[in-house]
């Protein structure tokens, strides 16, 4: 994305201030010019998601686009229940980073150690998860919104949560809906920006 956005405005100096999983979609913060100084303190703003958890099966990758490493019966759940299964997630907690993420090990990205079919270490980090919302609550699918701090895995978090509740899952859907006081409903698509790039060329 900051590739494209690079091309698309001519500006040399492009970042970002936090990274989405490939499969997730929602707001993603690009920094222009000078505004790239600014990248290090929009990384540490609160984030907001929705995520959608199918129960019963765990994934190498923790989301839809990996393989099926395990599988259990989903339990009968009741509402109570679950509603405290979230809660007991609320605060500072440990979580161990995915096997295939962007994290670094000796150098080396963990998500390339995966792929190449190398042994990866159990590497965990404390994160701060400020709240769970049940959104919605079928047989085998359960959809939640959490505000979380900087460099929460939702996928991690959602696997934990399937445990808690007794079976396995991973995550089907991601969606950042906030970053700080930026909003999905306030974003624009790589489309619409280069929509208004050729209007201003137009213009011009």
């Amino acid at each position: 994305m900051v590739n494209k956005i690079r091309r698309l405005t001519g500006i040399k100096k492009v970042g970002h201030a936090g990274t989405l999983d490939p499969f997730a979609t929602g707001v993603l913060l690009i920094c222009l010019g000078p505004a790239t100084k600014k990248s290090a303190s929009l990384m540490n703003l609160d984030k907001e998601y929705r995520a959608e958890i199918v129960l019963g099966q765990e994934r190498d990758t923790m989301d839809v686009t990996g393989k099926v490493i395990a599988e259990a019966a989903v339990p009968e759940l009741d509402i109570a229940g679950v509603d405290a299964a979230l809660q007991s997630f609320i605060g500072r907690i440990e979580q161990e980073i995915p096997a295939y993420s962007a994290a670094k090990h000796q150098g080396k990205r963990l998500y390339k150690l995966a792929r190449a079919g190398k042994e990866v270490p159990r590497l965990y980090k404390q994160v701060e998860i400020d709240e769970i919302e049940r959104l919605s609550l079928e047989k085998d699918r359960l959809s939640i919104r959490v505000v979380c701090g900087k460099g929460t895995y939702i996928r991690t978090l959602a696997r934990d949560i399937a445990r808690k509740l007794g079976t396995a899952g991973y995550v089907n859907t991601l969606v950042r809906t906030r970053v700080g006081d930026y909003h999905l409903a306030d974003a624009m698509t790589i489309e619409a920006v280069q929509a208004a790039m050729k209007s201003t060329e137009v213009s011009q």
